[in-house]
């Protein structure tokens, strides 16, 4: 599981900047989210080996110092809940402000390692007067950087993964099943989860998420151990900012990067949001197996095709995860929930499904027999073989003579194919195009 690094502070104080200097400047860049969502308000990067999700809390608007302290306030406490470790942003040039103050105040009583950023110390040689000035909000030493410029950005991701929890993580017994229940706020996940405990009572215990503030509850039902990762946390807190609800999508990173299934919900009342399409985005990304559980069925006015009209604007809005499927629940009255298990099962034995070479060569030539692969100034794309490399998600390696050639489109033709014949309902598959020879990558997510 990643930790999660947020970024707070006043406006301009360089929150953005630093966001992109980590994230978008290639300073051991992993990947950048999926495209899906366009306000990059995380990215996933790596320093010194160790991976972590950066979250940027930009964007508040400032419309008057009150205003500015509350939506501060704000993120402050979505730092607190969502992060492992929390960068304080100050700007030296602007100096110590009250709501510095304050902001530090909230975080120092978290209990999460705080780390003082000072930023906008463009010059090399010792830091400015104007920096000492924030040892008075008792976090510690301040941090020099320029985010402009990239100095001092190093000895702070330095310092970031330092208060990383340890690799060694507590062994995970592979007999349970882990679900994360993900979703916008009241799609109905805190009932979903008090329906699936309340009905089985065969809940063996509580268990403390390892990092975050959520609870995970344990269950077995028909025989087989489940935890489900409950984000019912993600709710508004009185009257804040409209970009409160986009960190329903922060704070369902973690819980998908723990799940091995990933119950996405949807409120049938409400139709395809684009809140949905963020989530179910990472999701599919992360190669994780999925289901939708459409919630509040029981409360939709039915007529002769109301499932099927609502099936269809789903494959539109989740048109990268159309082999996902839908289940339509009342998390209130227990409808259809049992069936929801059959799902989860189903799509996670799916995303451990491996394939024999010579099947997956039959397939594959069989489909090049049926469509010419495309060409170029001359030169046709050859398929000379493919394997699987791994599972979860499965995973295939197909060795070509140019992966130039290897377009999007017809990548997504082999994997129709073998969808066709094996399934794989419920579970991206990945594609690594890899020239005989090679050995970096060129791999591609379809």
């Amino acid at each position: 599981m990643k930790p999660i690094v947020a970024v707070v502070g006043r406006p301009n104080v360089g929150k953005s900047t630093l966001f992109n200097k980590i994230s978008g400047q290639r300073i051991s860049i992993v990947e950048d989210t999926p495209g899906i969502t366009r306000d990059r308000i995380y990215a996933d990067a790596e320093w010194l080996g160790r991976e972590f999700t950066l979250i940027d809390t930009g964007g508040i608007e400032p419309y008057s110092r009150d205003i500015i302290l509350s939506q501060m306030r704000e993120q402050a406490n979505l730092a607190i809940d969502t992060a492992d470790v929390i960068l304080f942003m100050v700007n030296v040039k602007d100096g110590l402000t009250a709501a510095d103050k304050e902001v530090s105040a909230m975080l120092q009583k978290s209990g999460k390692p705080v780390i003082l950023v000072c930023n906008k110390v463009d010059n090399p040689g010792e830091p400015p007067l104007a920096m000492y000035e924030f040892y008075n909000l008792g976090i510690g030493d301040p941090v020099p950087v320029s985010s402009v410029h990239g100095m001092g950005v190093g000895d702070l991701l330095d310092l970031v993964v330092s208060h990383f929890p340890d690799d060694n993580v507590e062994d995970e017994d592979e007999d349970v099943i882990r679900v994360a229940i993900v979703g916008k706020p009241n799609a109905g996940k805190s009932s979903l989860v008090n329906r699936l405990l309340g009905e089985n009572r065969v809940i063996v215990s509580d268990i403390a998420g390892t990092t975050r503030d959520a609870i995970d509850s344990e269950l077995v039902k028909n025989g087989q151990k489940y935890i489900l990762i409950d984000t019912a946390g993600m709710r508004k807190r009185g009257k804040i900012s409209e970009d409160v609800e986009r960190y329903s999508v922060v704070r369902a990173l973690a819980a998908v990067d723990r799940a091995d299934v990933c119950v996405i919900m949807v409120d049938a009342t409400e139709g395809v949001t684009e809140q949905d399409t963020k989530i179910a985005g990472y999701v599919h990304e992360q190669g994780k197996a999925s289901v939708f559980a459409v919630n509040k069925w029981d409360i939709v006015e039915k007529e002769t095709n109301t499932m099927r009209d609502f099936k269809d604007r789903m494959l539109e809005g989740f048109n990268f995860m159309m082999y996902a499927k839908s289940v339509f629940i009342s998390a209130k009255t227990g409808q259809r929930v049992d069936t929801l298990f059959e799902e989860i099962n189903r799509a996670l034995e799916e995303n451990s499904k491996r394939i024999s070479t010579g099947l997956l060569n039959d397939v594959i030539n069989e489909a090049v027999a049926m469509v010419q692969p495309p060409s170029d100034k001359g030169k046709r794309l050859k398929i000379y073989y493919g394997t699987q490399a791994s599972v979860k998600p499965p995973t295939f390696v197909l060795f070509v003579n140019n992966s130039d050639l290897a377009h999007y489109s017809y990548i997504r033709y082999i994997e129709n194919r073998l969808r066709s014949a094996f399934g794989f309902e419920g579970t991206p598959i990945k594609f690594i195009v890899r020239e005989k020879g090679e050995k970096s990558t060129k791999g591609a997510s379809v």
